[in-house]
């Protein structure tokens, strides 16, 4: 069983919803936020990313931060831009990017469920990042930031989310990144139960982004002390969510840079990845068969096509037939030395919507000895992974469109307004 339920959400007033709703703060560089939030006060990065307002150097972790982002959600509140709905209601969200398009449903998902292993991961998380989003979230009093949990797909829900989209929607707006975002409210009481007793027929429910958002809600709720049952009334047993079937979803890759080749030189890296992997140079990077990887080294591409392994490709087990999984055990761990890539300092992830040229750029500063492209990962790996209570390598999949922060905010203790 999933349970799910409404709330009542804080949300922009609808002309100035365009304003406010904002990429997540983690997937942009201080710099890109600066420049998304320059001239708009209402961008909710200035909550999120507090520390584009304050001065170059500033600790991203400091109290002052956090601060400063829940005294600018409660001024966004204070003067109208923000509102609180009066009753519980559930959303309905829509994104479309060129010929990709998603729909999913706004709701709290039970913070026991997670617990209990209903609501099914695929990768631990980083220990820095889960305590900046409990921070966040205790200091803000409010959860902005949904996870993007998905099902696995029935009629009963597609005819639902039919009936709601086939209404004029609330708010409809194309961001400068050329996403479109639209999105319905659904305040019927019957028309939420019947899709709450729709969601009850599911056996669980999946992360697909979002692993450290939903650990930090379990976290706040542990220290709070409250309840296990989820209902529309008690604020830290829910945590925001967007709800999508599954065969809705896009998967890019989730690509690696590594600052040193851990006393290798180039050709030496080359010769050890030989009798492993078919090498080639490649001109046309980020196409490569449904396995193996791209590898950016000293200005060149190289297409990696893994050798035959049955012990890689086993049927049994879902992780290590996984690309990503051939370039930790085959090339992360033995060649270069990255032992955890939740912790080590020498590698850092870049989502595949930046594309190999970014790969490059970051190698050609020479802040960067070598990048790596991976195919990415499926939806259907995906739930075999997590199916099997296994976990990926950290930071496997990059879903596509990002959620916006803003849209939908849940709060801890019901605003004044």
């Amino acid at each position: 069983m999933a349970k799910i339920a409404p709330f009542r959400a804080v949300r922009p007033r609808t002309e100035l919803t365009n304003q406010v709703a904002a990429p997540p703060y983690d997937v942009v560089s201080l710099r890109e936020a600066r420049d998304l939030a320059e001239g708009n006060p209402y961008c909710f990065l200035r909550v999120g990313r507090a520390e584009l307002e304050l001065g170059d150097g500033v600790d991203p972790y400091s109290a002052e931060v956090y601060k400063r982002g829940a005294d600018n959600l409660r001024k966004l509140i204070n003067n109208g831009v923000l509102i609180q709905e009066s009753r519980p209601l559930l959303g309905v969200y829509r994104q479309k990017w060129g010929q990709h398009e998603q729909t999913g449903i706004v709701a709290l998902a039970s913070v026991d469920e997670y617990d209990r292993g209903l609501i099914k991961k695929h990768e631990y998380t980083r220990p820095v990042k889960e305590s900046d989003r409990v921070r966040i979230i205790e200091t803000h009093e409010s959860q902005s930031g949904p996870v993007l949990l998905f099902f696995r797909q029935t009629a009963n829900i597609d005819q639902w989310l039919q009936g709601v989209t086939s209404n004029k929607p609330d708010v409809h707006f194309v961001a400068a990144d050329k996403i479109e975002h639209t999105v319905w409210s659904v305040r019927d009481p019957s028309a939420i139960q019947a899709v709450m007793k729709d969601f009850q027929d599911i056996p669980a429910l999946y992360i697909a982004d979002g692993h450290h958002r939903s650990a930090a809600a379990s976290r706040v709720r542990v220290s709070r002390g409250q309840a296990a049952a989820l209902s529309s009334g008690k604020h830290e047993e829910g945590f925001l969510a967007v709800i999508f079937p599954h065969n809705q979803l896009q998967i890019l890759p989730y690509n690696r840079v590594v600052r040193d080749l851990h006393g290798l030189t180039p050709k030496e890296l080359l010769d050890q990845l030989s009798p492993h992997f078919e090498l080639q140079v490649t001109a046309r990077p980020g196409e490569p068969p449904p396995a193996g990887f791209d590898m950016y080294l000293e200005g060149q591409w190289h297409r990696a096509k893994p050798k035959e392994d049955p012990s890689l490709n086993s049927q049994q087990d879902p992780v290590r037939a996984l690309a990503v999984s051939e370039l930790t055990e085959r090339v992360l761990d033995p060649l270069l030395g990255i032992k955890d890539q939740r912790s080590d300092p020498r590698i850092d992830f870049v989502g595949g919507i930046r594309g190999t040229q970014q790969l490059a750029a970051l190698v050609d500063s020479g802040d960067w000895a070598v990048a790596f492209w991976l195919y990415p990962t499926t939806v259907e790996e995906l739930m075999a992974v997590a199916d099997a209570d296994r976990v990926m390598p950290p930071k496997s999949t990059w879903f596509e469109p990002k959620l916006r922060d803003g849209l939908f905010i849940h709060m801890l203790k019901d605003t004044e307004n």
